[in-house]
């Protein structure tokens, strides 16, 4: 298998007629047609281990954090992938709801002098175990508890989306900058293995010169009365939400940022879920490099999530994509006179750990971040583009 991407046209790959019938009837023949032909469909190369993912360290020199917000996220996926890193530990907890802080600092060993109310959170700055915090609360909550962590000295990492608006962002950053510590949003998908991989064949021009971005990520929302369907509290619907995920990762697969942008919302008419935030988003990026992408977002259809990339040569699909366990990485291209695909084989790893870990080592060896609050401000940018542009009908310029 050769160990860089394929730029040119490969030979014809011929297949015997019984080999090929004997292996469709194995239902093998999407998976793997030739040894040729699979070495054609996936040019790898081996990346040298992120300093994250080496040997863990000893407890007493992993990054503390406090966990800002006992939600699902927390409770559901970062706090167990922490519990799972190498660089990082759990050492406080702030929660309005103290008998819910105490049993959960009982499962993970925190000193019970460590935990915190909203009201008591700015005496964290006199708590030496603590040295950075991740913050899931509602959107609007981000920069408040991101300007609070920084005046106490505290490193910073916020839950996308980044805040409610670009002004709010900048201000972050400012706040960190003037403190001297870090700030990064928790984009997952860009520590996810397959996610990974999938912008690492589409940079290295695998299949050519990417020219179509298709992503779709929609579900279907409950109660009307959550907090995500409240502007005050969310800053929009399903975009800044979960329309948020294709619209980042589209500039990560390519690695430059987005030209313009036309866009259209709808929302159902009486729906009491949408009567403060937007339905449905479908928004089309142009890229300097020529490249469209069409990414579509709602909170009123079944879930899906999908991100495919097609290239001069052949397309890379996330199917699923954006999920928090089971994304499928697969690749397809035609092979002189042959189409095939195959199904990528990469190494299962927690998206969660992979990204705390990457934050910790950034905290403790200053290293840089993949992820920093300027990409957050951009995205924001970016999504103040797509509301004017469905407001006013037209195609919207994108600065930088």
């Amino acid at each position: 298998m050769t160990d860089r991407p394929e730029e040119s046209s490969p030979p014809t790959t011929d297949l015997d007629r019984r080999q090929f019938l004997g292996r469709a009837a194995l239902g093998l023949v999407a998976a793997t047609l030739t040894p040729a032909l699979a070495q054609s469909l996936a040019p790898t190369e081996k990346p040298s281990t992120p300093p994250e993912e080496r040997s863990p360290l000893p407890e007493d020199q992993r990054v503390g954090y406090a966990i800002i917000g006992l939600g699902a996220i927390s409770l559901g996926q970062m706090m167990p992938a922490i519990r799972e890193s190498k660089r990082s530990r759990i050492t406080a907890l702030v929660s309005g709801d103290p008998a819910k802080a105490r049993k959960v600092a009982q499962q993970y060993g925190v000193d019970p002098s460590s935990i915190y109310t909203y009201d008591t959170f700015d005496q964290i700055r006199d708590n030496p175990a603590v040295q950075a915090v991740y913050i899931a609360l509602p959107n609007s909550m981000h920069r408040e508890y991101t300007e609070r962590a920084a005046r106490a000295g505290k490193h910073v990492l916020t839950e996308k989306p980044m805040t409610v608006s670009p002004e709010d962002a900048q201000a972050m950053i400012d706040a960190c900058a003037r403190a001297g510590v870090k700030l990064m949003v928790a984009y997952r998908a860009h520590f996810e293995p397959r996610h990974v991989e999938a912008a690492r064949l589409t940079q290295a021009h695998a299949f050519g010169r990417p020219k179509i971005i298709q992503g779709e990520f929609v579900q279907n929302m409950g109660d009307p009365e959550q907090w995500r369907l409240k502007r005050a509290l969310a800053g929009g619907g399903a975009l800044p939400d979960i329309g948020l995920y294709p619209l980042n990762f589209a500039s990560y697969v390519l690695n430059e940022q987005p030209s313009s942008v036309v866009a259209n919302i709808y929302s159902t008419p009486g729906d009491p879920r949408f009567r403060e935030v937007e339905e449905s988003v479908g928004f089309s990026l142009r890229f300097p490099s020529g490249v469209l992408a069409q990414i579509s977002t709602s909170y009123g259809a079944h879930r899906s999530g999908r991100f495919r990339v097609m290239s001069e040569r052949g397309w890379t699909d996330l199917n699923p994509a954006f999920q928090y366990e089971g994304n499928q990485l697969s690749v397809g291209r035609r092979v002189g006179q042959q189409e095939g695909t195959e199904q990528r084989t990469v190494e299962n790893k927690n998206q969660f750990t992979l990204e705390v870990d990457h934050f910790s080592q950034a905290v403790r060896e200053h290293t840089p971040l993949k992820t920093p609050g300027e990409m957050g401000l951009q995205d924001h940018r970016i999504m103040a583009a797509i509301y004017r542009s469905a407001q006013e009908g037209r195609s919207i310029p994108l600065d930088g």
